[in-house]
C-alpha cells in the first residue's frame, strides 16, 4: 500500500504523512462518534468514565472546560467503547501501513486514544519521545496519528524533529518523578527545527516511537481531532505497564506470530504509570511520585 520511496522517507525522517488513508464514510463515522463524546463532556466538570484499570476514560482540561466551551482533551482506549474506532485501529489501511513501516514478521496493537483540541483551547503537549512511556525489548514501534478532521499549522498540529529517532533516548524524569517530557536544556538544543504535520481529514502521520515531538495550542475555530494508535513489532515484549491498558492489547493486526522475542540495545529508566486520566497531569507537574 505504501511506495518504497515512502518507506525510505519514514526511516530517514522518523515520520511520514500519508493523505487519503481513510475514506469519507469511515471518517464520517469517526467524526460523529467523537462529536457525541464532546457533547457528552458538557455535563461534567472533571475527568469521568472508567477504563479497565479504574482510571477516568474521558479527560477534560481543568482550566478551559465548561458546558459552553467544552475542552475534552483525551478519550482513553476508545476501541473498547466504539466499534468504528476498533475497526479503524485493527482492520484498516492505517493498521496495514503501520505494519509495512515496522516490517519484520508482524505487528501488534498496543494502545489507542483520542487527543482533541477544541477551538481556542490552551491544551499543549510538551517535547517528548514515546518510547520512554512504553519501553519494549526493541523499539520497532509506530505511533499512527489519524487526522479525523483537517489539521492546519494553527490548530495545534503535531511538531516533529526530523531524524531525531536516530539519536539519543532522552531522560523524561525530573526531580525524582516521571514528568513525561525532556528537560529545558534538551528542548533548547534539539527541538527548535521542527516540521508541523498537517493535512486534510483522513491523513495519517506515522511517527517512530523515538522521534522528538510536541504540539501547541489551538488558536482557531477549527477543532483538531487525532485518533492515535500505537503499534509494536510482534516480537517486541513490553517492559512496563501499558499506560492505557486495553482488552485489545497484543492483538495481531498485520503479519504472523513468530514466537520469538527480539532485543535491541536501549537504556532508560522505566516510566511511572499516570495516576490520573492522562499524561497531561504528569507533564503539568500535578502528579507527584
Amino acid at each position: 500500500m505504501l511506495r518504497q520511496a515512502q518507506i525510505e522517507q519514514f526511516h530517514r525522517d522518523g515520520f511520514l504523512v500519508v493523505e487519503n488513508v481513510m475514506s469519507p464514510n469511515e471518517l464520517a463515522g469517526l467524526r460523529a462518534q467523537l462529536e457525541t463524546w464532546v457533547d457528552e463532556s458538557r455535563q461534567y466538570t472533571q475527568a469521568y468514565g472508567e477504563t479497565i484499570d479504574g482510571r477516568s476514560r474521558f479527560d477534560v482540561d481543568p482550566v478551559d472546560h465548561d458546558a459552553d466551551h467544552p475542552a475534552l482533551r483525551r478519550v482513553s482506549s476508545p476501541t473498547e467503547i466504539s466499534e468504528v474506532y476498533y475497526e479503524t485501529a485493527i482492520h484498516s489501511s492505517m493498521a496495514e501501513m503501520a505494519g509495512q513501516l515496522i516490517g519484520g514478521s508482524g505487528t501488534r496493537f498496543h494502545h489507542s486514544k483520542v487527543n482533541a483540541k477544541l477551538p481556542h483551547t490552551a491544551t499543549t503537549v510538551k517535547w517528548h519521545q514515546d518510547f520512554p512511556f512504553t519501553p519494549h525489548t526493541n523499539d520497532d514501534m509506530i505511533t499512527a496519528l489519524l487526522m479525523v478532521g483537517e489539521v492546519t499549522a494553527d490548530n495545534g498540529p503535531l511538531q516533529v524533529i526530523p531524524g531525531s529517532h536516530k539519536g539519543e533516548l532522552f531522560d523524561h524524569w525530573q526531580d525524582g518523578r516521571f514528568s513525561g517530557k525532556v528537560e529545558a536544556e534538551v528542548e533548547a538544543a534539539h527541538c527548535q527545527n521542527y516540521v508541523s504535520c498537517i493535512g486534510p481529514a483522513g491523513s495519517v502521520c506515522f511517527m517512530h516511537t523515538r522521534s522528538l515531538h510536541a504540539s501547541g495550542a489551538n488558536n482557531t475555530e477549527l477543532p483538531r481531532y487525532l485518533f492515535i494508535t500505537v503499534y509494536a513489532a510482534e516480537d517486541a515484549m513490553a517492559l512496563s505497564d501499558n499506560p492505557l491498558p486495553s482488552i485489545h492489547q497484543g492483538q495481531l493486526v498485520y503479519g504472523v506470530e513468530s514466537g520469538q522475542v527480539r532485543m535491541t540495545a536501549n537504556q532508560l529508566k522505566l516510566p511511572q504509570k499516570p495516576k490520573g486520566a492522562s499524561f497531561f497531569v504528569q507533564q503539568a507537574g500535578l502528579e507527584m511520585a
